[in-house]
């Protein structure tokens, strides 16, 4: 099952709407065939493990990250194929929690007279495939807060000057993180101050989709966001915005608006857009925000992860900016936690990583 969930995570970033899924066929002690799910449309793991393995399936187990999935969508049902291959047993990491699925393929596997083991490696599968059961089962996708802070908490310097806080390596593994997201998203804030390109610059790393936050679109046409890469660049806004500009902006090859309710501040519902995202198929989101929209996130409850990478650097000063704006919390029993953390050293830099936990919610992921 390890060498199954290693497979799946081959295909990170790629695969949305759909999850992470990794096969491996054993006969004996004996790997005979084993596949990941690349991408929507394309084969699911089980199908190219089978096809390794040919006839050799025919009482052999299978081991699968998610259950097989037993309705017909862009591709035949899995259950369906390992019925036909003559398997004897299947070991399931975790349920399907789609509800075109939910037990449905287990069950389809034990009417056919096949073992079926549920809940080896269940935790890893589920942290694998956080983005999807968040979008499946809240119709949003995952949102992942990440920040570069000083050891005293500031993103930049009391004059604004933030590149670069974090070294080389640190660097390097940000873009590993947007390779392995569907959307990365930005404020108009950042935008003005910084402005990113925000593609991924790993040699064989995929550029994900660009999303800004701006609720009067009052981001510059001389911005690099317009002039780098053919990613998609989406705007997310309000009616506040002019409808002249709107047209405008929706004339640029490869830009789309996202016109959001309002919330109480006249801002961008981050609500109502994580809701629109869902239905765009967006299940993974990492947030390179300021202050403000990093603040706002975590107000709401959007916010499922954490990666906070902290250079050995002290900053100080009352004017400089710090990873959350916002008024803040009034008690510390109000306060987020970071649930299931690990750490590590990125070059000389420290990265805190984990899921958000919020009074009242329950355990994360």
């Amino acid at each position: 099952m390890k060498r199954a969930l290693r497979l799946a995570a081959r295909a990170a970033g790629r695969t949305r709407p759909n999850p992470m899924v990794g096969c491996v066929i054993v006969q004996g002690d004996q790997v005979i065939g084993q596949g990941f799910h690349p991408k929507a449309g394309e084969p699911h793991a089980e199908v190219f493990a089978l096809r390794e393995a040919g006839d050799a399936a025919r009482g052999a187990t299978a081991y699968v990250t998610l259950e097989p999935c037993s309705h017909q969508g862009r591709t035949p049902p899995c259950a369906d194929a390992l019925v036909a291959a003559g398997v004897s047993r299947v070991v399931v990491a975790m349920v399907d929690p789609n509800p075109k699925v939910a037990g449905r393929g287990v069950a389809r596997l034990r009417e056919a007279g096949i073992t079926v083991d549920v809940g080896l490696c269940e935790s890893e599968a589920q942290a694998l495939n956080q983005p999807f059961v968040t979008w499946v089962t809240w119709g949003r996708p995952m949102v992942t807060l990440k920040a570069a802070t000083s050891l005293d908490g500031k993103i930049a310097t009391r004059t604004g000057h933030s590149q670069w806080i974090t070294g080389p390596a640190a660097r390097q593994r940000v873009q590993r993180m947007r390779d392995t997201h569907d959307v990365v998203m930005v404020g108009s804030g950042t935008v003005k101050a910084d402005d990113p390109r925000l593609n991924c610059r790993l040699s064989k790393g995929r550029d994900p989709i660009r999303l800004v936050v701006d609720s009067k679109l009052a981001i510059d046409d001389s911005a690099k966001l317009f002039h780098s890469g053919d990613a998609p660049l989406w705007i997310a806004t309000t009616d506040q915005a002019p409808i002249a500009r709107r047209r405008a902006l929706e004339l640029r090859d490869n830009v789309r608006i996202l016109t959001c309710w309002q919330d109480s501040q006249g801002r961008v519902d981050l609500s109502d857009l994580m809701q629109r995202l869902g239905e765009l198929e967006v299940t993974s989101v990492l947030s390179e925000a300021g202050g403000r929209l990093t603040a706002s996130l975590l107000e709401d409850r959007l916010a499922d992860r954490l990666a906070l990478f902290m250079a050995p650097k002290l900053i100080g000063g009352q004017d400089a900016e710090g990873v959350l704006a916002g008024v803040g919390v009034n008690l510390l029993s109000e306060c987020p936690t970071l649930c299931n953390m690990q750490t590590r050293m990125v070059g000389p830099d420290l990265l805190l990583e984990g899921s958000l936990c919020y009074p009242g919610a329950g355990d994360a992921i």
